[in-house]
């Protein structure tokens, strides 16, 4: 089995690099000794991630819209990556309802766009698409979904994430069915939180910005149940799936991957909200239910016992150490204002060595052999 050992001194192309996942990404692909290319629009507010912690002076960031295929396979060609991660899109689901025809053009045109780019560029090893727990066809049943399970999406953001996935499954059985060539697959996860996410209309964000200004947070769906995580959490399932991907028998992990946290991180938003005050040390919470009433689901949860059999990975983080880190790193914004990307490899360093985490299995080689590659340049 490989180890993330693989990335170093590979290149590697992100799209949406300077998204919330993106530059994080783009933080733990450096560390690991990799030659990152970003490929994304320009980041909204100083505050972002990307911004704060100095990404662009670390990696060649290409500035460029998704749906301009033509410079993105040109990028491709130009640079050669051995491996390359798409998490470029319209992310939000209210956002979805306001300009439906861009976020169907951002996430699946976009995504045809990253899988012909690959097909052009001979150097590419393996390709990960990233998409969502609400690609599911979701009955409200509260069952966790497996990735077998029928696809679907009642508003426009799911919807076009249900059809990304159906074109990356599609590119691979029509074009990357190779044994010998490269591969691609698509992953799977749940409500991702951690620091530098300013994104509008997500919760954790909103909590930050309104205990910053002294101000009460409003929630609109309380009752909402979602499967909580680090970010760096599933971004260690992605790293795991590009490496697989690489290996002399890599077509057997192309196909879709879930990575979702335990039960245990099942919880409400409202109870996300309680938890993030908590760590906070102060603040309130008010519930101001929308006058116009959008579909979101109630709740989703996935089975990730694939990535556990097959690729060893585990959630690391129970629910409070997942909000405890995700305030500290917010707060690390004002406190190591520019060496915020030193800081931020160090969390990506303890997430490994000191964090409170699930059982590892043991029985798993590549495991072991992973971690000796996980951290080595942080």
């Amino acid at each position: 089995m490989s180890s993330l050992s693989i990335y170093r001194n590979k290149t590697v192309l992100v799209t949406g690099s300077t998204g919330f996942k993106g530059s994080w990404l783009s933080i733990w692909l450096t560390s690991l000794g990799a030659n990152v290319i970003g490929y994304a629009l320009k980041p909204k507010t100083a505050q972002d991630n990307f911004v704060a912690a100095s990404v662009e002076s670390k990696i060649t960031q290409i500035y460029g819209d998704i749906r301009n295929a033509s410079k993105l396979s040109s990028l491709f060609k130009r640079t050669k990556p051995d491996f390359a991660f798409h998490l470029a899109a319209q992310p939000l689901v209210l956002d979805s309802y306001k300009e439906p025809s861009y976020t169907f053009e951002a996430n699946v045109q976009g995504t045809v766009n990253f899988l012909e780019a690959i097909r052009a560029c001979p150097s590419v090893r393996s390709g990960v698409v990233i998409t969502t727990d609400k690609v599911y066809d979701n009955p409200e049943k509260g069952r966790a979904f497996k990735e077998t399970d029928p696809l679907g999406g009642k508003d426009p953001y799911s919807a076009s994430k249900a059809g990304a996935e159906i074109v990356t499954a599609s590119y691979a059985h029509s074009f990357f069915n190779d044994p010998k060539g490269p591969q691609i697959a698509s992953a799977r996860a749940g409500n991702v939180i951690g620091g530098g996410d300013w994104a509008a209309n997500r919760i954790v964000p909103d909590c930050i910005r309104a205990l910053q200004a002294k101000k009460a947070i409003i929630l609109r769906n309380p009752l909402a149940i979602r499967p909580w995580q680090h970010v760096l959490e599933p971004l260690y399932g992605y790293l795991l799936l590009g490496s697989a991907l690489a290996l002399k028998n890599g077509a057997r992990f192309s196909g879709a991957w879930n990575f979702g946290p335990s039960q245990g991180q099942m919880r409400s938003v409202e109870e996300l909200a309680e938890a993030v005050v908590k760590a906070w040390g102060n603040g309130s919470i008010k519930i101001d239910k929308p006058k116009l009433k959008l579909h979101e689901a109630g709740m989703l949860r996935l089975d990730s016992s694939k990535s556990g059999k097959l690729l060893g990975w585990a959630p690391r983080l129970d629910f409070m150490a997942t909000v405890a880190q995700t305030v500290d790193e917010y707060r690390q914004m004002s406190v190591f204002q520019g060496k915020l990307f030193t800081a931020r490899q160090e969390s990506i360093r303890r997430y490994f060595v000191s964090a409170p985490c699930a059982p590892l299995n043991k029985k798993r080689g590549i495991h072991n052999r992973i971690l000796r590659g996980i951290g080595g340049g942080t």
